[in-house]
């Protein structure tokens, strides 16, 4: 049984992720409204459903305030935050920002380096997190309580592998809404209506991505099963892997990663 933290507060909560985390993790009851804490530089905040919050301006004095501090600001934003806190738990979803830097900016040592998505809103999001060596089990264990009421997460055990899952992971729907825009293109060329089309393939992703979130078969085993029934599907996915389209993705992956480490 984990020990409760009295307080949560994120600075940074007015942002889209930002209100997305503070969304899963108030509505999901991950702590309760009256304890949890939102900063922001307007001093105030989009509502959570009919929960009230506490919000201010001041990141010091959310700090002082909080068992458990959320940093969400976006990169350029880094230096403003300034806060002491050396006997908190720091949890940081800023892309870029690495372990030593996000000690640095807030003097704690119990320090964890988190990705996550705007799906969280909707307790859809891939979260991983990664910790410095000073965290104790408890706080793990509340790190685990807090990203899970966003959706499924890990721990991870290699930083740089934060940057791939900002890639990946972090641009919910970004990287599936274009491949989904590839096929209404396809479908509206052929002189389909756009909105079937766009009804259609919604649906499809809808479909295919609930099938892939079970247990079950692998994305590969999903596609050799296609390639086995040697239907019109396997013709499509034979030309698709002839093409270069597996090279472009991964080159388009890469950019992603680079450009989260140049942010740091």
């Amino acid at each position: 049984m984990i020990k409760a933290y009295e307080t949560v507060g994120i600075i940074g909560g007015s942002g889209m992720l930002g209100h997305a985390i503070s969304t899963a993790i108030v509505r999901r009851n991950a702590i309760s409204a009256e304890h949890f804490w939102m900063s922001s530089r307007s001093g105030k905040a989009a509502p959570i459903g009919r929960k009230s919050v506490n919000i201010t301006t001041d990141n010091q004095a959310l700090a002082d305030n909080c068992d458990v501090i959320i940093l969400c600001v976006p990169p350029a934003a880094l230096d403003t935050i300034k806060i002491d806190a050396p006997d908190k738990l720091i949890l940081s979803v800023m892309a870029g920002a690495s372990l030593a830097t996000i000690s640095e900016i807030t003097g704690s040592l119990r320090v964890v380096r988190a990705m996550s998505s705007p799906a969280a809103a909707q307790g859809l999001a891939y979260s991983p997190w990664i910790a410095s060596a000073t965290i104790t089990d408890n706080d793990r264990a509340w790190v685990t309580h807090l990203l899970g009421a966003c959706g499924t997460t890990d721990e991870i055990f290699d930083e740089a592998h934060i940057d791939h899952f900002t890639a990946m992971t972090g641009p919910v729907p970004g990287f599936v809404a274009y491949f989904a825009q590839c096929m209404v293109d396809y479908a509206t060329d052929a002189g389909i209506s756009p909105d079937v089309a766009d009804r259609a393939i919604r649906q499809l992703f809808l479909a295919g991505g609930t099938m892939l979130a079970k247990d079950g078969p692998t994305p590969a085993e999903h596609v050799a099963g296609m390639i086995d029934y040697a239907g019109t599907t396997a013709a499509g996915l034979a030309s698709m892997q002839a093409s270069p389209i597996a090279r472009s993705i991964s080159d388009g992956l890469d950019a992603a990663v680079a450009k989260a480490r140049s942010m740091g």
